[in-house]
């Protein structure tokens, strides 16, 4: 039987959310911030790249631009007005000091009181390998977050004008090592209408679950609501500095 989960401590203010590619938040972590946003929270999101490579059938340069439009409609759904693209390059994202310095800047930047982002594990459980792109911008976010709170690594931040940012803790959605949950009975249905919002990477998939965003979303949030106590919920590794 899986383990109980603990509530997360939702006494911050404002949450820099960082992904690899349009999409990844909106599988289960944008009805947290559905959630978040609804208690006058400030969220804002970060994407490693513009998600170019996403779908098959259509050319980079025509998916780039419309995979950011999706997203930024996917955001606003649930209440986040600030959408922000690193430009690196979908499928071949790498882990390195360019990723970390990037990572570091946006934390000072925005000054987050804590970030949030995905499995950047090797594995979502046994048999169910991760996606490269995935573990290069988790682990990177890890760093980065460090990174953003020493004002001599990166130092040429300091000459953008970007003081040193100290994270109170990184929130990783879906993680197999969970143990906090987020409530997310009350806004479903935003995650729901927030992933439907990405119509033409939905149609670029293979059929599968994770093409009906419905039957997903109620899926996992059931396991983890049950996990929580409660009737949909989303799973979250908490790391603290």
């Amino acid at each position: 039987m899986a383990e109980l989960l603990v509530p997360l401590d939702e006494s911050w203010s404002t949450a820099l959310a960082i992904a690899a590619h349009p999409d990844d938040l909106e599988y289960g972590t944008a009805s947290a911030v559905a959630r978040w946003t609804s208690q006058g929270k400030r969220v804002v999101y970060c994407l490693a790249t513009s998600g170019e490579a996403g779908i098959d059938a259509i050319e980079p340069d025509v998916v780039g631009p419309l995979r950011e439009a999706e997203e930024r409609a996917g955001a606003a759904v649930v209440g986040v007005d600030t959408v922000e693209f690193l430009g690196h390059t979908d499928g071949v994202l790498e882990y390195g000091l360019a990723l970390r310095r990037d990572i570091a800047r946006n934390v000072r930047r925005h000054r987050p009181d804590v970030v949030v982002t995905g499995n950047y594990h090797d594995r979502w459980g046994p048999g169910a390998p991760n996606q490269a792109d995935h573990i290069a911008l988790g682990r990177a976010v890890l760093d980065g977050v460090r990174d953003a709170g020493n004002r001599w690594v990166f130092r040429e931040l300091l000459g953008e004008g970007l003081q040193p940012w100290q994270v109170r803790q990184i929130v990783v959605i879906n993680s197999p090592e969970a143990t906090h949950g987020i409530d997310t009975t009350d806004f479903l249905d935003h995650g729901v209408a927030s992933l439907e919002a990405h119509v033409e990477y939905l149609r670029g998939l293979q059929p599968g679950p994770m093409t009906d965003p419905r039957e997903y979303l109620e899926s996992s949030g059931k396991a983890a609501g049950q996990r929580l106590g409660v009737r949909f919920a989303v799973t979250a590794e908490v790391i603290v500095f």
